[in-house]
């Protein structure tokens, strides 16, 4: 009976620890997989098993899932591309080393307009200066300039406007060209160029150019004869106007410059324009005194020689230049030399013109002018000069070189050197003028 016993606790004893290690083996496996993370497809596939379940027992529970937003869709959603590439707005800040470095606080104190200031010892005070500006060069519409014209012409005495299309007019020249008023005699702009170094408070000059034939104020004086840039090279006190003439043709014609009083007209008006345009309304009557070069290039040897001889203030003009210009109208450059010998007179020619030039020069020795035929002395008051130009040199660059490179810039110097022409050198140092 003890043995049986024996033998009865025994297989109890066996059947209860089977019963335990039964019991723990499945309890370990599930711990072990709570420290594993979950895997994304069996997590899919329960949650769609799940909700086939939930929808097939109890409907109105998984209405409310779905309405909840309790999906694996709504719980585990795409990465959305302003997640992964946030805005402007939520993006960190762009920092430099200089964020970084200490602050020094900086107290401003207000300067009045006028107030002296110390310079190392030189002098004791000097008065406030502005800053330089930038160079200036801008397209003003004038009423004064040469075109649109609808007087005669007075070679002929007949309309300038001498042939008409239905309701266009145009001018017939003498090479029996048509030129139409809409297109080539109805551009009033005037190219105002006002260096940087220019003072108003100081003597100065204005430069008027008359381009030649065949141009436009942007292409050809401004972009290929770099006009304005040789003002500024030169240093000098000086603005510039260039009114467009006849746009891109072969036509010399004058327009208003043609009529008396033309060019005190125009240098009138531009004179409040030049004032606008450098920020001093009051400076008006300093540019309507101002005295002025006249440059013709080329054709514009014929608004040139008009302006000196009807312009009205021929006693306003301190020197003239030409730069293979003497086609014609002699009689008018000769005149306006003999009487105003307080100015000086250039011409610059290459074989084109030279028979012309050696005219004009008898014509002026007949009268007992002297004239000089190089350009290597200063130009002085009553200066009269001739430079004839070799081989190599061409017409259509003459305004960029011709005695030299950039001949207007020359001029300007030159003239500077004279205190008795009322032209100051401003600038310190001139700027190098870049070819195109």
């Amino acid at each position: 009976m003890r043995a049986d016993r024996t033998k009865a606790s025994g297989a109890r004893g066996r059947a209860l620890r089977i019963a335990l290690i039964s019991a723990f083996v499945p309890l370990s496996l599930a711990l072990v997989q709570c420290g594993q993370a979950p895997n994304p497809t069996a997590l899919a596939t329960n949650s769609q098993a799940n909700a086939q379940v939930i929808a097939k027992t109890n409907p109105q529970v998984f209405n409310q899932q779905v309405a909840s937003g309790d999906t694996f869709e709504d719980r585990f959603p795409a990465p959305q591309f302003k997640e992964r590439f946030p805005s402007a707005s939520e993006s960190f800040l762009q920092r430099q080393m200089s964020d970084f470095s200490p602050k020094r606080a900086v107290q401003q104190q207000p300067q009045p307009a006028q107030a002296p200031y110390k310079v190392a010892s030189l002098e004791p005070q000097i008065p406030y200066q502005r800053p330089p500006r930038e160079d200036l060069t801008t397209l003003v519409s004038m009423k004064s300039s040469a075109f649109p014209y609808f007087g005669n012409n007075p070679a002929s005495d007949a309309p300038f406007l001498n042939i008409s299309k239905g309701d266009r007019r145009g001018h017939r020249s003498y090479s029996g060209r048509v030129f139409w008023q809409d297109e080539t005699y109805n551009d009033s702009r005037v190219l105002v160029h006002v260096p940087e170094h220019f003072d108003v408070r100081k003597p100065g000059v204005i430069v008027v150019f008359f381009h030649g034939n065949g141009a436009t104020l942007e292409r050809d004086v401004r972009d290929r004869q770099l006009v304005p840039q040789q003002i500024t090279a030169s240093g000098a006190n000086a603005v510039l106007l260039a009114p467009q003439m006849a746009v891109d043709a072969a036509d010399s014609s004058a327009g208003k410059f043609w009529q008396a009083g033309g060019l005190k007209r125009f240098m009138d008006e531009s004179a409040s324009h030049l004032a606008r345009l450098t920020g001093d309304p009051n400076s008006a009557r300093a540019f309507a005194s101002m005295p002025i070069v006249i440059v013709g290039y080329s054709g514009g040897f014929l608004p040139t020689a008009w302006s000196l001889e009807v312009g009205g203030i021929s006693d306003r003009v301190r020197g003239v230049v030409l730069l293979d210009a003497v086609y014609g109208e002699m009689d008018k450059f000769a005149s306006w030399i003999e009487s105003h010998r307080s100015g000086f007179f250039v011409s610059s020619y290459t074989h084109y013109t030279a028979r012309r030039d050696r005219e004009l020069m008898s014509m002026l020795r007949q009268k007992g002018i002297g004239v000089s035929e190089d350009m290597d002395g200063p130009l002085r008051p009553g200066s009269v000069v001739f430079v004839e130009t070799g081989d190599g040199i061409t017409h259509r660059d003459y305004v960029n070189r011709a005695w030299t490179q950039y001949p207007l810039k020359d001029v300007l110097v030159k003239m500077s050197a004279t205190p008795a022409l009322a032209l100051t050198r401003v600038a310190a140092t001139s700027p190098s003028v870049s070819s195109r």
